[in-house]
């Protein structure tokens, strides 16, 4: 009696050949390959993220920012109004540099990615960025604090970047940094931005301000490839000629500040008409999209 009972546990404890052979029968139909603990955990991390993982580090991102002081966000807003002036620059030595290059179109435009990645990657506030950012807030729990708060912090950074962008534009042009081929050249990209109507510039605007929304959305997935990501969304947005607020009045303030066009003309056909665009082409289509998305449960 006492060796059977003995005995009993030793033959329960060693699996059978044929328990064991289910087993593995159960994992591969299921799992398509064995994989140990470890590999498990390496699929996962190779993953990308969901996308309500995305939506809640851009949310929180946006609450941070609607907390900052008003200070912190005029500094940071003129620095990156200074450093999307750097889009004109490159753009227009890279037009002069490649006079009579064929393709010049083509790789001139990389000069307007500049300024983006200055921006993005030293982590200015740039109006568009945080047109999405910082409505994801509002859009998860709506409440009119919230909503305050959104509009002075895009009061705030639309007026720092404005002023940003305008003292870039007047020193480009009254500094004597730059020959007469050079100036000409920010001259021809200015003029070829005003030759939008404003119902083109509301429109373009729409695509600019969806791209930079997409481009937030893309950023916090991109791990090593963030430089890659930014260049190839801005230099959409350059070489489809769409309307970005703050680009945009580096190029025309340039040429309201030459005597080529009135401040009129900056404001009523670009400035107003590209702003609306922007801010419904990231907050109203993409960010709602996403939102929703999220809300709905889709990964």
């Amino acid at each position: 009696m006492d060796e059977a009972h003995q005995w009993s546990p030793r033959v329960k404890d060693q699996p059978s050949p044929q328990h064991g052979k289910a087993d593995n029968e159960d994992a591969g139909p299921s799992d398509g390959f064995a994989l140990s603990g470890n590999e498990q955990g390496d699929v996962e991390e190779k993953r990308p993220p969901r996308a309500a993982v995305l939506h809640e580090i851009i949310r929180r991102e946006g609450e941070h920012e609607l907390k900052r002081g008003v200070a912190a966000l005029g500094w940071s807003s003129l620095a990156a109004g200074l450093s999307m002036g750097f889009s004109l620059l490159a753009r227009g030595l890279l037009h002069t540099h490649l006079r009579d290059f064929p393709g010049r179109f083509l790789l001139e435009n990389f000069g307007y990615c500049f300024g983006y990645l200055v921006v993005i990657l030293a982590r200015q506030q740039l109006f568009t960025e945080n047109t999405m950012t910082a409505v994801l807030p509002l859009m998860t729990e709506p409440s009119l604090r919230k909503f305050a708060s959104l509009l002075r912090m895009w009061g705030i950074v639309l007026i720092g970047n404005l002023i940003g962008a305008a003292m870039f534009a007047y020193g480009i042009l009254h500094l004597q940094q730059f020959d007469g081929d050079t100036q000409s050249a920010f001259t021809d990209i200015g003029k070829e931005l005003m030759k939008n109507s404003p119902l083109q510039m509301f429109t373009k605007g729409i695509l600019a301000g969806w791209l930079i929304a997409t481009l937030v959305w893309l950023l916090p997935s991109a791990e090593k490839a963030k430089i890659a990501i930014i260049v190839i969304v801005t230099y959409l947005i350059a070489i489809g000629g769409f309307t970005h607020i703050i680009v945009g009045t580096v190029e025309s303030l340039y040429l309201v500040f030459a005597g080529d066009i009135r401040f009129a003309d900056y404001a009523l056909r670009f400035a107003l008409p590209t702003l609306a665009g922007n801010i419904v082409g990231g907050s109203f289509i993409f960010a709602l999209i996403s939102h929703a998305q999220v809300r709905s449960g889709g990964d």
